[in-house]
């Protein structure tokens, strides 16, 4: 059973599932982030968009101290399989407070699961895995790559979470790299290669 949750209206989403599985928040991330971790131990799988990753800050105690804690404070004996959607990243003129890029602190929690896709097809995947996961998983979608298009699979395409995919092999150097990154590091293999 999932639902979503967010401070934005989303149309096509209330038109296919209805307003009892789309819901139209207060803008209150502090509570909407709550609300989503509660409902997530009631049964739920929610999806919980933020919009911008700092507009997360002011939710930092349900986060820090109750998603990323929640299954060692129930001795792992409860799941609690919330998505928490937000958008990271600089370089498109969106302003000061919208242009960072925290995911190492996220990283740092234990008890979080961090994504970062770099391709349209890796979005849909982790994200799918995103919200079957039994964890409280933070979804980052860099904002460089609002623009980037690509093939998606059909169907039931999920991505393992915790895996690498090697994107390019070779034999001579190792460049890990996320989201927007891995665009820049495939172009600096493709030049190098020359």
């Amino acid at each position: 059973r999932v639902i979503t949750m967010a401070t934005v209206r989303a149309p096509a989403l209330e038109n296919k599932f209805g307003d009892r599985r789309v819901r139209f928040t207060p803008i209150s991330e502090a509570a909407f982030t709550g609300i989503g971790l509660g409902a997530a131990g009631s049964g739920y799988r929610p999806v919980v968009h933020w919009g911008m990753v700092t507009f997360s800050f002011v939710a930092m105690d349900q986060i820090v101290n109750q998603a990323s804690k929640i299954r060692y404070m129930f001795g792992g004996q409860a799941d609690f399989p919330v998505t928490y959607r937000c958008t990271t990243g600089g370089g498109v003129q969106l302003a000061a407070q919208h242009s960072q890029s925290p995911y190492s602190m996220f990283m740092h929690l234990a008890g979080l699961k961090i994504i970062l896709p770099a391709t349209p097809a890796d979005a849909k995947g982790l994200l799918k895995s995103s919200i079957r996961d039994n964890n409280p998983v933070v979804f980052f979608e860099c904002s460089r790559l609002a623009n980037v298009s690509g093939p998606v699979p059909d169907g039931d395409h999920t991505v393992p979470i915790g895996v690498a995919d090697v994107k390019r092999a070779g034999r001579d150097v190792t460049v890990v790299a996320l989201a927007y990154c891995v665009h820049q590091a495939l172009a600096v293999a493709d030049s190098l290669a020359k």
